[in-house]
C-alpha cells in the first residue's frame, strides 16, 4: 500500500477560500487527499472530483465516502474535459478549482505503472490506462527528431541528442521494453562526469516521456483557461506545479487574465482586469513539509481570483 502525502495541503485549502455552500472542483483527485479536506468543509455545497485513472476512483472513494456520499461526484475523465463534463451535469459556474499537477503518489509507487526509474517495469506511463499510446511505443517507434524534440522541450535535458541517438541504435538491435532497459540506454549515452553527479541520470528523460504520453502541457493550458471562464465572482483557482514547464504556463495564463493591456496614448482610465492575483510570487513548502515529504521540494502554488 502506498502512502499518500498531499503537497501544500493546508495552503491549498486555505487558498481556495471555501464556502460551505459552494461548488468546487478537484481537477486531479488522485488519492483524495485534497478532496477529503474540501469535502469536509462543505454543508450544502458540492465537490466534483476529476481523474482519468481507475485506481484513483477506487482509492478516493474509500477516503471520501465516509465524509459524505451525497456531497461529491466522481467524474472519470481527463481534466481537459472539465467544461463539457460539468455542463452535462448542469453546472455552468463554480466557486473554486484545484489542480495538483504531475504524477499521483500511487502512480509513482506502483511499479507496473512504469512511471518510475526506481522499479523495473514495463514502459507504460499512461495516466489513462485505456489509451493506446505508451512510453514503450514512443521509445521504439518515434523518429530520432521527435525523440530529441520531446527530450529537449519537455525534459530540458542537455544530452537530448546523444540519448535519442543511443535509443535509435539500441532499438535497431532489439525492442526496449522496460524502465531499466531504458535507464541503461540513457546511461550509455552520458559522460562519466554526469553519471557521477547527484540525482538520477534518467529523471529528465522519464519526465519528458510522461508528458508526451499524456499530452500534459496542452491539456493543462486548455483546462485552466476553461476553468477560469467558469469561476463565479470571488471564485478561485489554485494550481500546484512540480516543474518549470507547468509553472510557466500557469504564470503566463494568470498574468494575461490579471492585467489589462491598454495601447499607449489611448485615453482610457479605470479599466480593471477581471481577475486578481492572490499570490504575487508562488507559495512553496515550508521546512517541516520539506523534511516530511520529498516530493514537496519542487512544488510551487499559484492562486488567482475572479473579481
Amino acid at each position: 500500500m502506498y502512502i499518500h502525502k498531499s503537497v501544500l495541503l493546508n495552503e491549498a485549502i486555505e487558498g481556495l477560500n471555501i464556502k460551505p455552500d459552494g461548488i468546487y472542483v478537484d481537477a486531479t483527485t488522485g488519492g483524495g487527499g485534497h478532496s477529503s479536506h474540501i469535502l469536509s468543509k462543505l454543508t450544502t455545497g458540492h465537490l466534483y472530483c476529476f481523474d482519468q485513472d481507475e485506481y484513483a476512483y477506487t482509492r478516493s472513494k474509500e477516503v471520501l465516502d465516509p465524509i459524505s456520499k451525497e456531497n461529491y461526484t466522481f467524474i472519470k475523465s481527463n481534466f481537459v474535459n472539465i467544461k463539457s463534463e460539468l455542463n452535462k451535469l448542469g453546472v455552468e459556474k463554480i466557486d473554486g478549482i484545484l489542480y495538483d499537477l504531475g504524477v499521483s503518489s500511487f502512480q509513482f509507487d506502483i511499479p507496473e505503472r512504469g512511471f518510475s526509474y526506481n522499479y523495473d517495469a514495463p514502459l507504460d506511463m499512461r495516466m489513462n490506462q485505456s489509451q493506446e499510446l505508451t512510453a514503450e511505443i514512443i521509445v521504439n517507434s518515434w523518429s530520432f527528431n521527435d525523440l530529441m524534440r520531446i527530450f529537449t522541450r519537455y525534459g530540458e535535458d542537455p544530452f537530448s541528442k546523444q540519448i535519442a541517438r543511443a535509443i535509435e541504435r539500441e532499438r535497431e538491435k532489439r525492442r526496449i521494453h522496460t524502465t531499466f532497459e531504458l535507464v541503461d540506454v540513457i546511461k550509455s549515452a552520458l559522460p562519466a562526469k554526469v553519471l557521477s553527479k547527484k540525482g538520477h541520470p534518467a529523471k529528465q528523460i522519464f519526465q519528458a516521456l510522461r508528458i508526451a504520453v499524456n499530452d500534459e502541457l496542452r491539456v493543462f493550458e486548455v483546462s485552466i483557461n476553461d476553468a477560469l471562464e467558469m469561476l463565479n465572482s470571488k471564485g478561485r483557482a489554485v494550481v500546484i506545479t512540480f516543474h518549470s514547464l507547468e509553472d510557466r504556463i500557469c504564470k503566463t495564463v494568470f498574468k494575461e487574465r490579471s492585467t489589462v493591456d491598454i495601447p499607449k496614448g489611448v485615453p482610457i482610465v479605470n479599466i480593471e482586469a477581471p481577475y486578481e492575483l492572490i499570490t504575487k510570487k508562488p507559495i512553496v513548502a515550508n521546512e517541516e513539509e520539506l523534511l516530511e515529504n520529498n516530493r514537496a521540494h519542487s512544488a510551487k502554488m499559484r492562486i488567482i481570483e475572479k473579481k
